[in-house]
């Protein structure tokens, strides 16, 4: 049986899509472990799906100061070790990263132990931890034509993010019963994000009389952020969060208005939803939404709208824009060759481990 190790975590996003393989890898006759940190997100979701996890040390690299600076490095180096001596250890065909810090040590021992390492990065422009990686990389797959360029020549594969299978299995009877609505009117699902989003829920909440004339609207507003005023506004449903009936939401969805998390915006791409983006600001990020908002605007995917232009008069016309004109977004989203990136990203995996 051919052996792989799956490496990512930090947060959900650096997870997900390596659980999005595991049907695949499974069907092709891999065995799969994972190598992770001792504390992070990543080592509940993947010992519940009963794969064998291994923990290694992990430091933050980062780019302001913080006591913990001089201390990380040494944690790196001891994660280092750790891989490599699990690497030894499991003899795997090949290492597939999903980036986040603790991958680092992983792939560079890969490397070291002669095992090809193939790694994916999610937004426009490699964030710190894969920028370490690249070098020790068999193969780099991304989201965006335009993160191709950036990367070294015969390296870069345009691949997309692997999509949780469960959610092309939605039901759009499911979502409407469970959110109390009927087939009358569209519906416009909003995602602020997992901790919310204070400026699109602003935004939804000024304008949520004049939507409701014409649509049903879901809100996902994020933890703590329920408006309590609301709760018995027809039409109109919010959550904190939603795990289990998120595909029956996608289903029932006419238009979706989102963060520009990279995962967020590959699952609207593949679900082919008409959208509108608003991307965390360059104040409270180091861009990358915004970047990936543009690449999506430029292929015709998405509509984007700058959180520092957000306003009621805005919204409305955004969506507007967008309702009428959603077949040009769903057309131009049915000829993305981002469509099938688990397979890509398979037969990359297949290739590595036969030329290993």
């Amino acid at each position: 049986m051919k052996k792989i190790i799956l490496t990512g975590g930090g947060t959900a996003g650096h997870v997900t899509p390596n659980i999005a393989l595991l049907p695949t890898l499974k069907e092709r006759g891999y065995e799969v472990h994972y190598i992770g940190s001792k504390d992070g997100i990543e080592k509940k979701l993947i010992q519940s799906m009963n794969i064998p996890y291994y923990e290694i040390s992990s430091g933050k690299l980062r780019r302001y100061f913080d006591l913990k600076n001089f201390t990380d490095p040494f944690r790196v180096l001891k994660g280092f070790s750790d891989a490599k001596r699990i690497l030894k250890q499991i003899k795997p065909d090949v290492v597939f990263s999903k980036g986040g810090f603790v991958s680092v040590p992983v792939v560079i021992a890969a490397k070291r132990c002669r095992i090809p390492a193939i790694i994916h990065e999610s937004d426009m422009t490699p964030g710190l931890a894969n920028k370490l990686c690249i070098p020790s990389a068999y193969k780099v797959c991304c989201n965006f034509p335009e993160t191709v360029q950036c990367l070294p020549e015969g390296k870069a594969v345009l691949t997309g993010s692997p999509i949780r299978q469960e959610l092309f299995e939605g039901s759009r009877e499911r979502g409407l019963n469970f959110c109390g609505f009927d087939s009358s009117k569209p519906v416009i699902l909003i995602i602020g994000g997992s901790l919310g989003s204070v400026a699109v829920n602003k935004a939804v909440r000024n304008v949520l009389d004049t939507l409701l004339e014409s649509f049903q609207i879901i809100h996902l507003c994020g933890k703590g952020h329920i408006d309590d005023t609301l709760k018995n506004k027809k039409g109109y449903v919010q959550f904190e969060y939603i795990q289990k009936e998120l595909n029956d939401l996608f289903a029932a969805a006419d238009l979706m208005i989102s963060r520009a998390g990279a995962n967020a915006i590959c699952e609207i791409l593949a679900l082919k939803k008409p959208n509108i983006l608003i991307p965390l600001s360059a104040a409270a990020s180091r861009g990358d939404q915004i970047l990936n908002a543009k690449s999506f605007r430029k292929q015709g995917f998405s509509y984007v709208l700058e959180e520092e232009k957000v306003n009621d008069a805005s919204l409305l016309k955004a969506i507007s824009e967008v309702y009428d004109h959603r077949q040009t977004y769903i057309d131009a989203m049915n000829k993305s060759d981002m469509n099938n990136a688990i397979q890509m990203i398979a037969d990359l995996i297949d290739k590595a481990a036969s030329n290993k």
